[in-house]
Protein backbone atom coordinates (compact mmCIF):
# COMPACT_ATOMS: atom_id res chain seq x y z
CA UNK A 1 0.00 0.00 0.00
CA UNK A 2 0.84 3.23 -1.05
CA UNK A 3 0.23 6.83 -0.09
CA UNK A 4 0.44 9.76 -1.95
CA UNK A 5 0.41 13.70 -0.80
CA UNK A 6 -1.86 15.92 -2.18
CA UNK A 7 -2.86 19.44 -1.29
CA UNK A 8 -6.15 18.57 -0.73
CA UNK A 9 -5.24 15.12 1.42
CA UNK A 10 -3.70 11.44 0.61
CA UNK A 11 -4.50 9.13 -1.65
CA UNK A 12 -4.42 5.60 -0.74
CA UNK A 13 -3.63 3.17 -3.72
CA UNK A 14 -2.34 0.00 -4.73
CA UNK A 15 0.38 -0.38 -7.13
CA UNK A 16 0.54 -3.70 -8.77
CA UNK A 17 3.91 -4.94 -10.90
CA UNK A 18 3.45 -7.62 -13.14
CA UNK A 19 6.14 -9.43 -15.27
CA UNK A 20 5.38 -8.76 -19.61
CA UNK A 21 5.17 -12.37 -19.95
CA UNK A 22 2.22 -12.74 -17.22
CA UNK A 23 0.78 -9.34 -18.93
CA UNK A 24 0.78 -10.75 -21.76
CA UNK A 25 -0.65 -14.22 -20.67
CA UNK A 26 -3.45 -12.32 -19.14
CA UNK A 27 -3.96 -9.66 -21.23
CA UNK A 28 -3.04 -10.85 -24.92
CA UNK A 29 -0.35 -10.86 -27.03
CA UNK A 30 -2.36 -7.95 -29.32
CA UNK A 31 -3.72 -5.58 -26.52
CA UNK A 32 -3.53 -1.93 -26.92
CA UNK A 33 -3.65 0.98 -24.44
CA UNK A 34 -6.97 2.72 -25.66
CA UNK A 35 -6.13 5.13 -22.60
CA UNK A 36 -3.90 5.39 -19.80
CA UNK A 37 -6.43 5.85 -16.61
CA UNK A 38 -9.11 3.43 -16.16
CA UNK A 39 -12.64 4.57 -14.44
CA UNK A 40 -13.44 2.71 -11.06
CA UNK A 41 -16.91 1.27 -11.52
CA UNK A 42 -17.78 -0.82 -8.62
CA UNK A 43 -17.07 -3.66 -9.79
CA UNK A 44 -13.67 -2.61 -10.55
CA UNK A 45 -14.21 -1.45 -6.73
CA UNK A 46 -15.08 -4.84 -5.80
CA UNK A 47 -12.29 -6.78 -7.27
CA UNK A 48 -9.89 -4.35 -5.54
CA UNK A 49 -11.40 -4.49 -2.14
CA UNK A 50 -11.43 -8.63 -3.20
CA UNK A 51 -7.92 -8.09 -3.58
CA UNK A 52 -6.77 -6.29 -0.53
CA UNK A 53 -8.80 -9.35 1.62
CA UNK A 54 -7.05 -11.83 -0.23
CA UNK A 55 -4.11 -10.40 0.56
CA UNK A 56 -4.68 -10.54 4.17
CA UNK A 57 -5.14 -14.28 4.28
CA UNK A 58 -1.37 -15.38 3.76
CA UNK A 59 -2.47 -17.33 0.36
CA UNK A 60 -0.35 -15.39 -2.07
CA UNK A 61 0.63 -18.44 -4.48
CA UNK A 62 -3.67 -19.10 -4.98
CA UNK A 63 -5.98 -16.44 -3.37
CA UNK A 64 -4.19 -13.10 -3.61
CA UNK A 65 -3.15 -14.34 -7.66
CA UNK A 66 -6.46 -15.32 -8.25
CA UNK A 67 -7.34 -11.72 -7.33
CA UNK A 68 -4.76 -10.08 -8.73
CA UNK A 69 -5.46 -11.79 -12.45
CA UNK A 70 -9.27 -11.06 -12.19
CA UNK A 71 -8.51 -7.27 -11.43
CA UNK A 72 -5.89 -6.96 -14.28
CA UNK A 73 -7.84 -8.75 -16.71
CA UNK A 74 -10.72 -6.78 -15.82
CA UNK A 75 -8.90 -3.61 -16.30
CA UNK A 76 -7.00 -3.80 -19.12
CA UNK A 77 -10.16 -4.54 -21.09
CA UNK A 78 -11.88 -1.07 -19.44
CA UNK A 79 -7.85 0.55 -20.86
CA UNK A 80 -7.90 -1.11 -24.25
CA UNK A 81 -9.01 -0.22 -27.81
CA UNK A 82 -10.09 -3.63 -28.23
CA UNK A 83 -11.62 -6.81 -25.90
CA UNK A 84 -8.48 -8.81 -25.35
CA UNK A 85 -8.23 -12.49 -26.51
CA UNK A 86 -6.71 -13.96 -23.35
CA UNK A 87 -10.34 -14.98 -22.53
CA UNK A 88 -9.96 -17.71 -25.12
CA UNK A 89 -8.45 -20.72 -24.28
CA UNK A 90 -7.26 -21.87 -27.99
CA UNK A 91 -9.98 -24.63 -28.22
CA UNK A 92 -9.66 -26.24 -25.22
CA UNK A 93 -12.74 -26.84 -23.52
CA UNK A 94 -13.42 -25.62 -20.14
CA UNK A 95 -14.25 -28.84 -18.55
CA UNK A 96 -11.08 -30.16 -20.07
CA UNK A 97 -9.22 -27.59 -18.30
CA UNK A 98 -10.97 -27.53 -15.00
CA UNK A 99 -10.49 -31.52 -14.88
CA UNK A 100 -7.09 -30.71 -15.40
CA UNK A 101 -6.71 -29.02 -12.35
CA UNK A 102 -8.42 -30.58 -10.02
CA UNK A 103 -6.14 -33.77 -10.84
CA UNK A 104 -2.98 -31.80 -10.14
CA UNK A 105 -4.34 -30.41 -6.89
CA UNK A 106 -5.50 -33.50 -5.57
CA UNK A 107 -2.50 -35.14 -6.70
CA UNK A 108 -0.29 -32.66 -5.17
CA UNK A 109 1.72 -31.93 -8.37
CA UNK A 110 4.37 -29.92 -8.36
CA UNK A 111 2.90 -27.03 -10.27
CA UNK A 112 -0.21 -26.85 -8.33
CA UNK A 113 1.22 -24.38 -5.54
CA UNK A 114 0.08 -21.51 -7.58
CA UNK A 115 -2.35 -20.57 -10.04
CA UNK A 116 0.30 -19.07 -12.65
CA UNK A 117 2.51 -22.10 -12.55
CA UNK A 118 -0.88 -24.37 -12.55
CA UNK A 119 -1.73 -22.42 -15.71
CA UNK A 120 1.56 -22.36 -17.67
CA UNK A 121 1.49 -26.12 -16.84
CA UNK A 122 -1.82 -26.16 -19.10
CA UNK A 123 -0.78 -23.46 -21.58
CA UNK A 124 -3.77 -21.08 -20.73
CA UNK A 125 -4.21 -17.86 -18.58
CA UNK A 126 -4.31 -17.64 -15.59
CA UNK A 127 -7.33 -15.96 -15.98
CA UNK A 128 -8.71 -18.36 -18.10
CA UNK A 129 -7.63 -21.43 -15.80
CA UNK A 130 -9.75 -19.19 -13.10
CA UNK A 131 -12.47 -18.73 -14.78
CA UNK A 132 -13.13 -22.15 -16.83
CA UNK A 133 -12.66 -23.95 -13.13
CA UNK A 134 -15.20 -21.75 -11.35
CA UNK A 135 -17.84 -22.73 -14.78
CA UNK A 136 -17.17 -26.02 -14.05
CA UNK A 137 -16.77 -26.26 -10.40
CA UNK A 138 -18.92 -24.07 -9.10
CA UNK A 139 -16.32 -22.95 -6.63
CA UNK A 140 -13.06 -20.55 -7.30
CA UNK A 141 -9.64 -22.81 -7.79
CA UNK A 142 -9.02 -21.34 -4.52
CA UNK A 143 -11.27 -22.39 -2.79
CA UNK A 144 -11.55 -25.89 -4.05
CA UNK A 145 -7.79 -26.33 -3.27
CA UNK A 146 -8.33 -25.55 0.27
CA UNK A 147 -11.24 -27.38 0.83
CA UNK A 148 -8.78 -30.36 -0.04
CA UNK A 149 -6.11 -29.16 1.98
CA UNK A 150 -8.86 -28.93 5.02
CA UNK A 151 -9.66 -32.80 4.43
CA UNK A 152 -6.39 -33.53 4.59
CA UNK A 153 -5.92 -31.41 7.81
CA UNK A 154 -8.77 -32.87 9.13
CA UNK A 155 -7.13 -36.58 8.31
CA UNK A 156 -3.77 -35.96 10.25
CA UNK A 157 -5.47 -34.06 13.10
CA UNK A 158 -7.77 -37.52 13.40
CA UNK A 159 -4.76 -39.52 13.16
CA UNK A 160 -2.90 -37.63 16.60
CA UNK A 161 -1.28 -34.95 14.67
CA UNK A 162 -0.43 -32.09 17.31
CA UNK A 163 2.09 -30.51 15.79
CA UNK A 164 0.15 -27.75 13.96
CA UNK A 165 2.97 -25.68 12.67
CA UNK A 166 4.72 -28.22 11.24
CA UNK A 167 1.06 -29.74 9.93
CA UNK A 168 0.84 -26.12 7.99
CA UNK A 169 3.85 -26.22 6.73
CA UNK A 170 3.38 -30.11 4.92
CA UNK A 171 -0.15 -28.38 3.38
CA UNK A 172 1.73 -25.55 1.96
CA UNK A 173 0.24 -22.88 4.28
CA UNK A 174 1.95 -19.92 4.61
CA UNK A 175 1.95 -20.15 8.53
CA UNK A 176 -0.02 -21.48 11.39
CA UNK A 177 -2.46 -18.85 11.79
CA UNK A 178 -3.18 -18.87 7.86
CA UNK A 179 -4.49 -22.67 8.33
CA UNK A 180 -6.48 -22.26 11.45
CA UNK A 181 -8.49 -18.97 9.11
CA UNK A 182 -8.72 -21.32 6.85
CA UNK A 183 -10.08 -24.56 8.26
CA UNK A 184 -12.52 -21.97 10.66
CA UNK A 185 -13.37 -20.30 6.87
CA UNK A 186 -14.62 -24.12 5.51
CA UNK A 187 -16.05 -25.64 9.16
CA UNK A 188 -16.44 -23.01 11.55
CA UNK A 189 -13.89 -24.37 14.41
CA UNK A 190 -10.26 -24.33 14.82
CA UNK A 191 -7.87 -26.96 14.64
CA UNK A 192 -7.59 -27.55 18.57
CA UNK A 193 -11.47 -27.79 18.34
CA UNK A 194 -11.23 -30.65 16.06
CA UNK A 195 -9.16 -32.81 17.81
CA UNK A 196 -11.61 -32.62 20.57
CA UNK A 197 -14.13 -33.37 17.97
CA UNK A 198 -12.31 -36.08 16.14
CA UNK A 199 -11.13 -37.77 19.54
CA UNK A 200 -14.44 -37.98 20.87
Amino acid sequence: MEQFAHPAGGDRCTSISIRPELWRAIAGDHWTLGRSDVYVDARVDLLHRRLLRAGRTGDVHFALAEEIVRLVAVAAVAASRARSRSHRRGGIPDHVVAAAARAAVLDDEPDSDGLIPLAGRFGVSPFALSRAFSAVMGVSLTRYRNRVRVGRALERIENGDRDLAGLAADLGFSDQAHMTRTIGAHLGETPTALRTLLSA
